[in-house]
Order: structure tokens, then sequence, then C-alpha cells
């Protein structure tokens, strides 16, 4: 049976003070339109009672972007941070160490995106029916992996992680994200977090997807566990995010070859069994094929009040849970 009281009006109201901090704002390269730059964004999300977006970018420092548009939006507030992906050669401690320093500083530190190496290795094509990994296509794509992040699994250690663990653990106002990393890797990165005393983690979305109810009640002990509406959306299949400027590189988006099972309804109900208080929802959109991020986090938000959350739930999700990720609480 519907809850009761699910108005359009209700999806609307929930938004205000809401922070979305997964949003992909313009600019982005040719072959992947975006749909908002960072300065509509913002003014979107502002003028529907928002209190702030983390903008995240796969090629810049997105703490320079909040930087600018902070200073042309009034009374409204962006954040922005370093994804580490192969255009900074992975797992670069300098790279960390300017970001942190750059414009406003970097809210975040993300080890990938498309570019890890359990990202890259899986993306590829159908060809004749068959899934085939860019690295069995294209042998220059191969080289391309040894700049990707990857996490020892294995117990040993990398030094350059650990610089850039200890560099996040120095500034409690630094969140780490896990990034598209395998769910091993999550795992160790949140436990040497943890080890390291990093106050405010997240696991992102694509590890979320893939992991089990257990290892997400693991990692929820030390880290918030991130739901994107992208992921559970009707474009799952269309390519999404290029990150070769390279068009023969396009893939299908984050090497899978269908949507998510359960969709929305998946991530409902999995947020009820982790726990709200350990989750936040958001939107990782920006590409042209999907909706603006306002209406996507509305979307999100309409969608799982109609799977049985209810609206203090939400507001943990999207506002009070974010708030203390972002150390806004009681401000």
């Amino acid at each position: 049976m519907l809850p009761e009281g699910r108005t359009l009006a209700l999806s609307k109201e929930l938004l205000k003070g809401a922070i979305d901090i997964h949003v992909h704002a313009g600019p982005h390269i040719f072959s992947s339109p975006r749909r908002v730059d960072p300065v509509e964004a913002a003014i979107q999300a502002r003028d529907a009672g928002m209190r702030a977006i983390v903008y995240m970018d796969v090629f810049e420092m997105s703490n320079g972007t909040a930087w600018l548009v902070n200073k042309v939006v009034p009374k409204f507030r962006t954040y922005g941070g370093i994804i580490l992906n192969t255009v900074y050669g992975g797992l670069n401690p300098r790279a960390v160490k300017t970001a942190l320093s750059y414009g406003d500083g970097a809210k975040y530190v993300s080890f990938g995106a498309h570019s890890t190496y359990y990202q890259a290795s899986r993306e590829g094509r159908l060809q004749d029916g068959r899934f085939v990994p860019l690295s069995e296509i294209y042998p220059k794509f191969k080289e391309e992996l040894r700049t990707t992040v990857r996490v020892p699994t294995d117990g040993s250690r990398d030094p350059r992680l650990e610089e850039i663990l200890a560099m996040v653990a120095e500034r409690p106002d630094v969140y780490m994200i896990t990034g598209h990393t395998s769910v091993p890797e999550a795992m160790v990165l949140v436990e040497l977090g943890k080890e390291h005393g990093i106050r405010n983690m997240v696991v992102s979305s694509a590890v979320t997807k893939e992991a089990t109810d257990d290892q997400l009640r693991e990692m929820a002990r030390s880290a918030y566990i991130e739901y994107t509406m992208a992921a559970y959306t009707h474009t799952t299949t269309i390519p999404k995010t290029h990150y070769y400027v390279e068009r023969e590189y396009a893939s299908i988006d984050e090497g899978m070859s269908g949507e998510p099972s359960g969709g929305v309804r998946q991530a409902a109900d999995q947020i009820k069994r982790i726990g709200v208080d350990r989750c936040i929802i958001c939107t990782d959109f920006g590409v042209y094929t999907l909706p603006e991020p306002v209406e996507g986090l509305r979307e999100f938000i309409a969608c799982i009040l109609d799977l049985g959350l209810t609206a203090g739930e939400v507001t943990r999700l999207v506002k009070t849970n974010p708030e203390r990720l972002l150390g806004l609480e009681g401000q």
C-alpha cells in the first residue's frame, strides 16, 4: 500500500536545506555534453531552497570551479575537490597537496572515477553480442591502465596512498571518497582511512551497487554510503561519461550491459536495511541525457517517499547527513 501524504509539493519542500554532494556540471569533453554549467547548477539549487552543492569533475580540481561560482552566485555555497584520475597520474600526492591549497581548498579527495584500474579494466563495448573490454581491443588503452588508481588488497602498503591519506587526516574539514574502486579496494580504503584518523568518508555509489549488505554495514561503521539517482535511472545503459578524449574509447557506461536489477526500489530497500543515519542520497546528474540536478534530486526524493521512507528519513538522507559530512551542522 502506498504511504499517505505523497505530493509534488512535499518533494519540493524536502529540497529546502538539502545538499547534493555529487553534481557534474560543465565543462566537459566534446563527446560527453553537460546539461548545466556550474553557475546554472548553483542558481537552480539556490532558487529551489537548497543549501549547497558539491561539484565533481573527472578532469579538474573542482574546488577551483567552486571558488569562482561562490564569487558570482550570492546567498549560496558550493564546494569541490579532486578526483585522482589518470589526468593526475593516479595516486599522486603532489596533486592532492596542491588541491588542498587551491581556490577555497579541496573539500574531498576521491580515489578515481572512470579511470581507476578496476573501472577502466572493465570498460568496453559489445562486439557481436559479447562485451569486450577496451584493454583487449586497443593495446594503447592497456597502457593507460598503468596510471590508474590501484589499492593494495594483499596487506602491502603503497607509500603514495599512505601520504595522501595522511594529508586528508590532517584536515578535519576534508573527506575521503572511495571512488570507483572494487569492493575489496573500497573496504581497504575505509579501513586505512579509519587507521589514519580520517573523520569523514564516503563509499561511492559505484561501490554501493556491487557490495553486499554485510560489506556495506561494515563500511558504514566509519563511512557514509552514497546512493546516486544516476545509478538507478532509465539511462543506465547509455554511455554517459566518456573519460577519454579518444572517441574510439567510448564505452558502455561503467562497464555494464544493463541496468541494475531492482532500480530505485533496490536503493530504497537497502537504505532501510543499512539505516538512514549512515546513508546519503544525491544525483550524479549533469549529463544532457538526464534532467537538471535539482529535478533529479526531487525525483529521487519522490521515488523513495513512494517506496516507504518517511519525510523525516528523507531529511536525514539529503540534509542532516550531508551537513555533517561537510561540517555544516549547527551553522
